[in-house]
């Protein structure tokens, strides 16, 4: 519906890794509980509707860190934020459970003997890991704190791996890398905001008139004035959002297949880029680095080699993120299950423990 009339506001995706945004002057916070509060609302109902039950209690997934700069603040301010409006909902038990610890009681079923586990959640926003004690020996534990060996998690998630995609392989036809006529390098920080879709000071930034008139200019002193003047088509249409969903089916596309067609008709007739899965590979290296080196801060933390590694989230379906994990790993065998459910079906398990 955004993509279809963008006139007004931002497109947020995400929105849950936003709850720990540091700076939030309290008319923000509770904005955001205005927003929390009616997702939460047309969940319970829809759920209400499919039951016929009226519902009370809940569990709620939470990544391990909201925010990666001062992450227990964050925390407890995310937190107090979901709790306010699932009460506001009209929850009257509302308890939290780590999603990578959730998605790992969802594996466990699977196990027919005792395994350290590594789970790996690369959501959307978030990313999380947590090495897991499982089997049939701790499977129906009431008590499962201390086979929760280690947990880390960090801001750094799927959402990130489009961005990149998008900024080194769809940003240069919007003249991120032409040359100014003064020779200099094209400087690249309002090419890089224009995609920067899970930060909301760079899509202010990138919206606002100063960065208009920059633009204007920017054209101006280009080489190739004609790629300057999509950035700005791009900008008065407020598409950059849509830019940054091409990327994603492209990162999607490129699960199963070796390179794929990008098509930007949408803002200019015949244009496109093609990507092959190497140019993924090269244009997600950094957020993938974090993300690996939150599994190797766990397996640190809790100072044992793990037995299996399971991963889910939409992203790690993506052959170039499996092929990074084995390299860094070695042959630890690597498993997955429902990318998109894991953790929903672990809440669930949760929750039914909790509320028998």
């Amino acid at each position: 519906e955004y993509f279809a009339d963008p006139e007004e506001g931002y497109f947020v995706k995400s929105p849950k890794s936003f709850l720990g945004a540091s700076g939030l002057r309290p008319e923000f916070v509770g904005f955001f509980e205005d927003i929390v509060t009616a997702m939460m609302q047309t969940i319970k109902q829809r759920a209400e509707r499919s039951t016929g039950e009226s519902l009370t209690k809940t569990v709620i997934g939470r990544p391990v860190n909201f925010q990666g700069l001062n992450s227990e603040q964050s925390n407890q301010q995310a937190l107090s934020i979901l709790e306010t409006a699932a009460r506001r909902s009209g929850f009257t038990d509302v308890e939290f459970q780590y999603e990578p610890i959730a998605a790992g009681l969802s594996f466990e079923r699977q196990l027919t003997e005792n395994k350290t586990v590594l789970v790996v959640d690369i959501g959307g926003g978030t990313s999380d890991c947590a090495m897991v004690r499982m089997g049939p020996d701790h499977l129906n534990r009431d008590d499962r704190t201390a086979d929760f060996l280690a947990h880390t998690g960090e801001r750094v998630g799927g959402n990130d791996l489009d961005i990149r995609l998008a900024s080194e392989q769809l940003m240069p036809l919007f003249g991120m890398r032409s040359p100014l006529k003064s020779g200099k390098p094209m400087p690249t920080k309002t090419f890089l905001d224009a995609v920067a879709t899970n930060d909301v000071s760079a899509i202010t930034r990138f919206n606002s008139l100063e960065t208009a008139l920059y633009l204007d200019q920017l054209q101006r002193d280009c080489a190739e004035p004609d790629v300057i003047g999509r950035l700005i088509k791009l900008r008065a249409n407020k598409q950059s959002p849509q830019l940054v969903r091409f990327a994603e089916n492209a990162k999607i596309n490129l699960s199963d297949s070796k390179a794929v067609e990008v098509d930007l008709s949408f803002v200019e007739n015949a244009l496109s880029a093609r990507i092959a899965r190497d140019e993924l590979a090269d244009a997600i290296e950094r957020p993938l680095e974090r993300i690996i080196a939150l599994m190797q801060d766990a397996v640190h933390q809790a100072g044992v080699t793990p037995d299996l590694i399971f991963v889910t989230g939409g992203s790690a379906k993506s052959p170039v993120i499996r092929e990074a994990v084995s390299q860094v790993m070695g042959e630890i065998p690597l498993l997955d299950g429902d990318h998109f459910g894991s953790v929903v079906s672990g809440l669930t398990e949760w929750a039914q423990r909790i509320y028998r």
